[in-house]
Parts: C-alpha cells; sequence; structure tokens
C-alpha cells in the first residue's frame, strides 16, 4: 500500500490542481499518470446541473464508441424462440430463458456482465430483481438491453456500448477506453461521450448544464478539463 501510496503522490504531482486542460493536454495526461501494473481504465465524469429529485433531470441511456471499450463484455440473453436463436448467431455468451433465471436464483450464478432480454421475459426476471439491481445487472429499456432485437444489443456490447446514469447529485461517470488506447482513439470516444451528454440536456434545465468534466485512469489521479476545448 505504501508503495501504491507513494505512485499515487508523484502522479499527482504531474497534475496542476487547479488548472483546467483542453482535452489533447487532458488524455497525454491521463496515460502518463496511470500507476497500475495492469492496463487500466480510463473514465470521464460530468458534473451536471441537473436536479435528480425531479423524474425529467435524470438522465440515463447508453452509447456504442467508436473504438469500443477495451474490454469484450460476457451477455447473457434471456429470451424465447427466434429471438434466442438470432441472439446465438450474433455472439451471446449465454441465452436462455427461465433455467437461465433459476441458475442465478439458486446458484448464485453470475459469470456475466450483461443482461439482455425481451419485454415477454420481464416479468419473470422481475422477480430476482431484488439480486439483480444492487448488481446493476437489471436490464431497462432506456440503456437498450430491454428489446425486441436482443441480437442488435448484443451486437452493439461486443462493440463498446457503454450505459451511463445520472447519481444523486448530478454526476455521471462513464468508460471512454483503456490506458493502452492511442490518444487519437482515447479523444474520438471522448468527443462522442461529451456530444451525446450535450444533447441529453433535459429541456427544462435552463443555463449552464455541463459545469465540469474530469478524467482519470484506474487509481490515479482526477485531470480537470476545459469545456471550452470541446467543438460545441
Amino acid at each position: 500500500m505504501k508503495k501504491s501510496g507513494k505512485k499515487y503522490v508523484e502522479a499527482s504531482n504531474k497534475v496542476e490542481r487547479n488548472k483546467l486542460y483542453t482535452k489533447e493536454e487532458a488524455i497525454k495526461l491521463v496515460k502518463d499518470t496511470s500507476i497500475t501494473n495492469f492496463d487500466g481504465t480510463v473514465e470521464v465524469a460530468f458534473k451536471l446541473n441537473l436536479d435528480t429529485r425531479k423524474a425529467d433531470q435524470q438522465l440515463r441511456g447508453s452509447m456504442v464508441l467508436p473504438n469500443g471499450t477495451g474490454k469484450t463484455k460476457r451477455v447473457l440473453v434471456i429470451a424465447k424462440g427466434e429471438a434466442a436463436s438470432e441472439a446465438k448467431k450474433a455472439g451471446a455468451d449465454f441465452v436462455g430463458e427461465q433455467e437461465m433465471i433459476d441458475k442465478m436464483a439458486n446458484e448464485n450464478w453470475f459469470d456475466f456482465d450483461v443482461i439482455v432480454a425481451t419485454p415477454d421475459m420481464m416479468a419473470s426476471l422481475g422477480k430476482i430483481g431484488r439480486v439483480l439491481g444492487p448488481k446493476g445487472l437489471m436490464p431497462n429499456p432506456k440503456t437498450g438491453t430491454v428489446t425486441m432485437t436482443p441480437a442488435k444489443a448484443v451486437e452493439d456490447i461486443k462493440k463498446g456500448m457503454v450505459s451511463y446514469k445520472t447519481d444523486t447529485y448530478g454526476n455521471v461517470h462513464t468508460v471512454i477506453g483503456k490506458v493502452s488506447f492511442d490518444e487519437g482513439k482515447l479523444l474520438e470516444n471522448l468527443d462522442y461521450v461529451y456530444n451525446t451528454i450535450n444533447k441529453s440536456k433535459p429541456t427544462v434545465v435552463k443555463g449552464k448544464y455541463i459545469e465540469n468534466i474530469t478524467i482519470s485512469s484506474t487509481m490515479g489521479p482526477g485531470i480537470k478539463l476545459d469545456k471550452n476545448s470541446f467543438d460545441n
């Protein structure tokens, strides 16, 4: 732990606390301040001027990053008939219906990262919602994981689909790639996420919407971005 602490201090010393970096500078710096011995994840956090106590100011959705996330997610599809067959062809790691739900409930089986389900299976899945919810696994139409075309969802997830959701304080966190990505790919993903969040501004919100943006690598220091470096 002392070694990690020293690494973090050294990385933090490379970041000027009150400086707002251009997106290009920030991407260079986030790679330079990675302190893990493995290929860390690069994340972006947006502080938004939202009152999430109001339903019309809560953001939730998904997007497919242009250059993926650097991680291949394991997908479980809960569907029947042709939808199940198509999902299997699309590359779903696990496909089934009630037997898969029973396996999760009775065997504590969760060897996957995402669940995609057709609407007709949601009533059955809802019975184990108390287990899936806290794990962040409950499918939701807003994130594209409850759909009549699970095969398309599987393809999107495998390409690099990420979900986002405002927390209690109006923050949105999501992944933009891996430290090993070249700067161009990280920038392209960052731009795409920024534009998606910016376009998601609720119509009821007046004035400043994006208050600040920070990027960081796994266990690395936060780097504040200058919003003016994005093309609006």
